[in-house]
């Protein structure tokens, strides 16, 4: 996706109102020196980040600044040439994904992943089965999963989608159907949620849909999230750390990293370029 500036995405001028508004800002998940290196090409390189309990946090950058390389890393589909990843105060350097996951850092992705022939509901409900114990008990009768409907409906509706939970998946818009995914990752019961370019391919009323579900979703969880559409970034974000060339270029609230002239020149390039 190509990143598009105007006057109003970096016209500075206000900063973020933010997502909390509380007291408790602890550090739920950090990286250390985070480095990974594919054959002689380092993508990300000395990577520092610290994502704050009910914040949320926006990873920026240009086209190829490692961002979902940061992402794979912290969610350990890559595994870090050095440094190190912290989770809830727990090392989680050498930690394979699904135990990273059940430890409450859950992600989504850049293309929508809900079952397209299952209806809202059961999209839901499939994603309760492991939290609800479920998931492993195949000889259950199909009426086991009526146990999961009450919590399945209450995501529904935490989402906005009571009025749709009886379509099949396949039917939503595609602005609808990031929402869907948002219902079932929130059914994981994350501490961190990281979200990839969730506002990708979305009109401009599912951009504002989707960002006051973020908004109230981080109350209680912190959010680190990849996006392009930095008026989203200004009006949602607490903190936004900006990459390029896989190194952190600056970092701090969006009013301080819009007026960071490098960070122009980042995404802009020169008057000679």
């Amino acid at each position: 996706m190509t990143v598009s500036l105007n006057d109003t995405a970096f016209g500075g001028g206000q900063s973020s109102p933010g997502a909390s508004g509380g007291q408790d800002s602890r550090v739920v998940l950090s990286a250390r020196g985070l480095r990974r290196d594919f054959g002689g090409f380092v993508a990300v390189n000395n990577v520092d980040l610290d994502v704050h309990h009910a914040r949320v946090h926006a990873l920026i950058g240009p086209n190829g600044a490692g961002k979902t390389t940061v992402f794979n890393l912290l969610t350990k589909f890559l595994q870090p040439t050095s440094g190190t990843i912290t989770l809830l105060d727990h090392d989680i350097t050498k930690t394979d994904p699904a135990k990273v996951a059940r430890m409450g850092l859950v992600r989504s992705f850049q293309i929508s992943a809900v079952f397209p022939h299952l209806t809202v509901l059961d999209n839901v409900r499939v994603a309760l089965q492991r939290p609800g114990g479920l998931s492993t008990q195949f000889w259950l009768p199909m009426q086991a999963l009526n146990r999961l409907n009450e919590r399945a409906m209450e995501l529904i509706e935490a989402v906005g989608l009571q009025d749709a939970r009886k379509n099949l998946a396949a039917d939503l818009s595609y602005g609808r159907k990031r929402v869907l995914e948002i219902a079932t990752t929130l059914a994981l019961d994350p501490k961190v949620l990281l979200l990839d370019e969730p506002m990708a391919g979305m009109g401009h009323e599912d951009v504002h849909i989707v960002s006051d579900i973020i908004r109230e979703v981080a109350k209680d969880r912190a959010i680190l999230m990849v996006e392009h559409n930095l008026k989203v970034v200004a009006d949602l974000c607490d903190q936004v750390t900006v990459l390029q060339r896989g190194e952190i270029l600056t970092s701090g609230d969006y009013l301080t990293v819009s007026q960071d002239e490098r960070v122009r020149v980042a995404y802009m390039g020169t008057e000679h370029e």
